[in-house]
């Protein structure tokens, strides 16, 4: 947590309380089945969290390559993952990386990681799998701007 000195903007300090709060919440989650399921019934989402699931960690850049679609349409799905404690961020330098929450509830993460395997060898993640896995200059070899 960053909170600055007493001569901070309130706005500062806020954002940084908002983050705290939000680690705290996603430390204890416990999602709802129904919210779950909304969430993994969303093609474009329901690939970022098999990837994700596959990869461990990928960051903006290489989700967009992946999927082969526009960097504003993978970050909104990217936030309505991490509102609802499915997905963690973290930034470093330029890039955002995101994974899965490691606190998901075991029943998410058993639903998650069958449907995975289960999905894995079909049409398009495995071509996401694939596009991935050829994509040039990715994250921690080079520049992916």
């Amino acid at each position: 947590m960053r909170v600055r000195g007493l001569l901070a903007g309130e706005a500062d300090v806020d954002i940084c309380l908002r983050r705290y709060i939000k680690q705290v919440i996603y430390g204890r989650m416990n999602i709802q089945p129904d919210q779950f399921f909304k969430i993994l019934a969303d093609l474009t989402r329901l690939r970022v969290l098999t990837l994700l699931s596959r990869e461990g960690e990928l960051c903006v850049c290489e989700l967009t390559h992946a999927l082969g679609e526009v960097q504003p349409k993978i970050s909104r799905h990217l936030a309505l993952l991490r509102e609802a404690g499915v997905a963690l961020d973290r930034r470093q330098g330029q890039w955002i990386y995101y994974r899965l929450n490691p606190n998901l509830t075991e029943w998410a993460r058993a639903v998650l990681y069958e449907t995975t395997e289960g999905i894995g060898k079909q049409t398009p993640f495995n071509s996401d799998r694939h596009a991935l896995s050829k994509m040039p200059n990715r994250p921690g070899r080079a520049c992916c701007a």
